[in-house]
């Protein structure tokens, strides 16, 4: 978890959630929306319970999707399309997951039941709801001719996981959280497109926008220039602000950037396995690997969010990836020859291991902040929910 992991429930109990939120159409449009859906919402309705159900959309719709696409290529040419009804189902389901995501932490300072825990639970299934979004949304162009290889997607997906941790590195070093403006414009561009394709169809997203430009392309034109014109020089902006200001957490670029090392390894081990996979496991199994990788880049991040609340120094390096460079050796050696095999029970490893690190972090700390959750302080502007946001 953290170092000084003794001291990690006493120093949550006394964590400020400190947010800036400065998004137009977060401040302007979403908002006064969610202000509107937690006004009708009872008071008896656990804040927690809010954020799990707007997480369990999420899994529900990658499932769903899983169902009906496995492989991710129903939506090529010659292949059985998803029916409409499920575009519809995946639009509603993402737009209800993201409207409770934004308002946990409102319906938390409605009933005054926020606590540091609130916060924890939030981004910590935040973090874990990358991979299902990415994932789900790469169903409407699958890896057909006109739609996204899965080597690609794959490269993708780690451009959005870096894009989400960048946030949390923030708050590590600024102690306060800067919600990043490409989640409001992802998640509405998302839900819309959605709906539009159990109108129009997946043949729509056949034909070129302009000369051989695709609309796959501006799929990826788009995260790729949110995270790397507007998330990522935000972010080294903010931090850079707070250095000049003298008021950075830690001091040496070592200590400032310690935060990523984790996440890096885990991008390099799992891109080795990628690239050096005898069998070409993502092109066989693309699905489950996608799902171990966010699974995996989850379980990284939630420890430096504790570390983060705790205000605690990040441990260098997770123990999870210790077992899966042996895992990645195994495979890319042939000395496991069945790495369908290997992939899925690895998979499932790492998702029984995330699940046990939730409910042991939660069980630590809920009789510590439960003592003291009237004293959860919050310094709140424009944020999304003082539970812990977006």
């Amino acid at each position: 978890m953290c170092h000084a992991q003794s001291r990690c429930p006493n120093q949550l109990a006394k964590t400020i959630y400190s947010a800036v939120d400065s998004n137009p159409l977060s401040v302007y449009v979403m908002h006064p929306f969610w202000n509107s859906v937690v006004k009708v919402m009872p008071r008896w309705l656990a804040p927690n319970l809010i954020t799990f159900t707007g997480f369990m959309f999420l899994v529900f719709n990658f499932l769903m999707l899983s169902f009906y696409d496995y492989h991710f290529d129903a939506s090529a040419e010659g292949y059985t399309h998803v029916p409409s009804w499920v575009w519809v189902a995946a639009g509603l389901f993402n737009f209800l997951a993201y409207t409770l995501d934004g308002v946990d932490g409102k319906q938390a300072r409605r009933t005054n039941s926020s606590t540091p825990l609130g916060e924890l639970f939030d981004h910590g299934l935040d973090s874990w709801a990358c991979v299902f979004f990415v994932a789900t949304v790469y169903s409407i162009f699958g890896r057909g001719p006109s739609g996204v290889g899965v080597a690609t997607l794959y490269y993708i997906l780690w451009v959005v996981l870096f894009s989400f941790i960048l946030s949390h590195w923030e708050k590590y070093n600024t102690g306060i959280l800067f919600l990043p403006w490409g989640y409001d414009i992802s998640q509405v561009t998302i839900s819309i497109v959605y709906i539009f394709t159990a109108m129009v169809g997946v043949e729509t997203w056949y034909e070129p926008i302009w000369w051989n430009f695709h609309y796959r392309d501006l799929f990826t034109f788009m995260i790729l220039g949110c995270s790397f014109t507007v998330t990522l020089p935000m972010s080294l902006y903010n931090v850079f602000k707070a250095s000049r200001n003298n008021t950075l957490k830690h001091s040496s670029m070592y200590e400032a950037f310690l935060p990523f090392l984790s996440p890096v390894l885990l991008c390099l081990l799992s891109s080795v396995w990628v690239i050096f996979s005898p069998s070409g496991i993502l092109q066989q199994q693309p699905r489950v690997f996608y799902l171990m990788v966010g699974t995996a880049f989850a379980n990284v991040t939630c420890k430096l969010i504790v570390c983060q609340m705790s205000n605690t120094r990040c441990q260098p390096l997770s123990w999870l990836l210790v077992p899966m460079a042996t895992v990645v050796l195994l495979a890319v050696t042939g000395l496991v020859a069945n790495e369908t095999l290997l992939i899925y029970v690895w998979t499932a490893i790492v998702i029984l291991t995330h699940i046990h690190y939730g409910v042991s972090v939660v069980s630590t700390h809920t009789h510590t902040l439960r003592s003291v959750s009237g004293e959860y302080t919050h310094t709140h502007y424009s944020g999304s929910g003082e539970q812990g946001g977006k």
